[in-house]
């Protein structure tokens, strides 16, 4: 796990990038890191990332960048935001290295992305460009999915041609993630481990919308028809425990037990969960607009056998399924929020 401060070398492309703050240490927020580099390979070809903001900010030299067909050059201390989503690829200007900094947001797992990148350079598997194998590529390309992807071929296209192509480039013997030292370990889909960030608006009171989400108790009431039952030793409070049992869309139903390891009202609850799923949940709430921007970050192992060997295969579905489920939240948290904002609620549980 990098830290701010570590430093990756890539002899292949001259490329030297510091992290100057890590996943680990923003909670997720955020990836920020310094780069060395002449702009080449993957980001400069026009690309997007489905579900980060990406900034970008020179420090030395000078740095092109065409964002939905607008190009800009950027000079030391300019800076340029890319939303979610966004096409964008960026260009170099004379034969100088430029210094930049980037901040991905959320993190997601660009971090490991990147460590994978430069130990495939120190190992020699790229090419002068930066560009690994192209079955290599495929591999890291479906590993990373949630990190970005090219803007070509069309996206219809690469969901047809990628699982092949990562399917022989595994057998093959390529591995999605590499670590510092150039070995193989294990991937997200090797590990059974999925990441999952969700986010969205709340047309009502934070104080309200926290009391909903830290008490599991509540969660057949607006949750439907998600969470069959759940119960709790009490009203929400650091060590209190409560257990789950809950479904998607598929025809299994899945029962784990939360632990509440941090509260802060009405901001934040952290939650350590053990059985079919095994992990954390981290729901982040802030104010906006008179109403309340909710984040879920869900990081956890399919610890139920049958989930755990068809992981590497139904990957998406499983993935298809975790979003359904959270679409029923979103459809049941505001109403059953607004109706508990009433004067007479005050403070975070219930009694």
């Amino acid at each position: 796990m990098a830290k701010a401060g570590d430093v990756l070398e890539n002899p292949a492309t001259d490329e030297r990038l510091v992290f100057r703050r890590t996943a680990a240490e923003t909670g997720g927020e955020a990836l920020e890191y310094e780069l060395v580099f002449r702009p080449q390979g993957f980001a400069a070809q026009e690309h997007l990332h489905p579900r980060q903001q990406e900034r970008h900010e020179v420090l030395e030299g000078a740095l092109g960048i065409v964002v939905a067909g607008r190009e800009r050059r950027l000079g030391p201390g300019d800076v340029e935001v890319v939303p979610p989503g966004t096409p964008h690829r960026i260009f170099p200007i004379g034969d100088e290295p430029v210094r930049a900094v980037f901040e991905s947001r959320p993190a997601l797992r660009s971090e490991q992305l990147l460590e994978t990148l430069f130990a495939l350079g120190r190992e020699g598997k790229v090419d002068a460009k930066g560009n690994p194998h192209p079955l290599q590529l495929a591999v890291i390309g479906r590993e990373f999915a949630d990190e970005g992807r090219p803007t070509r071929p069309p996206e219809a296209l690469q969901r047809l041609l990628l699982p092949p192509l990562a399917a022989i480039g595994r057998w093959r013997g390529y591995r999605g993630v590499y670590t510092e030292s150039g070995a193989a370990e294990p991937s997200e889909a090797e590990s059974g481990q999925y990441v999952f960030l969700d986010e969205w608006d709340v047309a009502a009171p934070r104080e309200a919308v926290f009391e909903a989400i830290a008490d599991a108790r509540t969660y057949p009431e607006w949750w439907r028809p998600v969470y069959i039952s759940a119960e709790a030793d009490g009203p929400p409070a650091v060590g209190v425990e409560s257990r789950q049992h809950f479904k998607g869309r598929l025809p299994y139903t899945l029962k784990t037990r939360s632990r509440i390891v941090a509260l802060d009202p009405p901001q934040r609850i952290e939650a350590d969960v053990v059985g079919d799923l095994r992990g954390k949940g981290v729901w982040t709430l802030t104010e906006r607009d008179g109403g309340t921007h909710v984040r879920f970050d869900w990081i956890v192992f399919a610890d139920r056998p049958f989930i755990r060997r068809l992981t590497p295969v139904l990957r998406p579905l499983f993935r298809w399924n975790h979003n359904w489920a959270v679409a029923r939240a979103r459809e049941g948290l505001e109403p059953y929020a607004r109706s508990r904002s009433g004067p007479a609620r005050t403070g975070p549980g219930r009694p």
